[in-house]
């Protein structure tokens, strides 16, 4: 079952298009990946997920059925441009945005004490927001974010402004929430992130969606026909080894083991390379080399941008 669709989306700002046609399902229970280049329309689609403003053409189905406005109350929502009242206190900041999302004065503080001694930071409670560093203020953002236990969370650019530590205890929250059944959507330009965490992805380039799809398949669907063998023997007697459809493009050696890549003929069978090099020599591994999300990133973009005379 997908938890959000967008069919359609159209919006305009004056003589810009932000977004053109643009259509996503995010499956209940995934982490769904919002990708594209700066100015694409990831965060305005996000904004009308979360009805902060509306959409020129289309409609969004949020649990099944079309969405309606207190809708709100089972989305958690982590803006990029974070924003906190910087002469409150941390503590009074946290309950007063926990009670916006519908909880009680009690619930609230005790849901709080749970976040802020897991994540270590109870000695923030009675500092204004304004002592805290960027970090610090968006950690306190993601706890108000979670705090009501939403069915959706959307996360734009989460991990913006944290160091690699935090980034990662974010991450691990994240993944986290998803095994408790949440479902999640966020956008970022980090890939690393993509592939650690992300079941789907639509990638979004000049307003429109160019790629959507299960991450394992769009890695599949990139593939470059090359592939990597492992192996003892000389490396010349594999390459003499090889027909007209296969070529030996690289080689590494480290600890007696050469790792070398082999291009295989978009018509033919990479089975039969084994057959080729089984009676030369000694084999340890065979396996598609599969392009990173950065490259395929990289790949779709500048191949879209060429294709419709747009500049990357």
């Amino acid at each position: 079952m997908d938890i959000l669709t967008t069919r359609n989306i159209e919006k305009r700002f004056s003589n810009h298009l932000a977004l053109d046609d643009v259509s996503i399902s995010v499956p209940e229970g995934s982490i769904y990946g919002l990708l594209g280049p700066n100015g694409a329309g990831k965060t305005t689609l996000i904004r009308i997920i979360n009805q902060i403003t509306g959409p020129d053409k289309g409609e969004v189905e949020c649990f099944g059925r079309p969405m309606k406005a207190d809708d709100i109350y089972n989305i958690g929502y982590l803006p990029e441009e974070r924003g906190l009242y910087k002469k409150m206190k941390v503590g009074e900041h946290a309950i007063y945005l926990a009670r916006l999302k519908g909880l009680s004065r009690n619930e609230a503080l005790k849901r709080l004490k749970y976040w802020f001694e897991k994540l270590e930071i109870q000695g923030w409670w009675n500092k204004k927001i304004e002592e805290l560093s960027k970090g610090m203020a968006q950690k306190i953002q993601f706890v108000v974010t979670i705090i009501h236990e939403p069915k959706l969370l959307i996360f734009d650019e989460p991990f913006s402004g944290f160091d690699p530590i935090n980034a990662n205890l974010i991450k691990n929250e994240i993944l986290d929430l998803k095994k408790k059944g949440s479902t999640i959507l966020f956008s970022t330009h980090n890939m690393e992130s993509v592939e650690e965490m992300c079941d789907h992805i639509t990638l979004i380039n000049k307003a429109k969606n160019i790629l959507s799809g299960h991450i394992d398949k769009v890695r599949q669907q990139y593939g470059s026909n090359v592939f990597e063998l492992s192996f003892k023997g000389d490396v010349q007697t594999v390459k003499d080894s090889l027909n007209l459809n296969y070529e030996l493009v690289s080689h590494s050696e480290e600890a007696g083991l050469i790792k070398a890549h082999i291009k295989v003929n978009e018509y033919s069978a990479d089975n039969r390379l084994l057959g080729l090099v089984l009676p030369v020599a000694e084999i340890f591994g065979f396996n598609q080399v599969i392009p990173s999300m950065n490259d395929i990133f990289i790949q779709v973009v500048q191949e879209y941008n060429k294709a419709h005379g747009l500049k990357s």
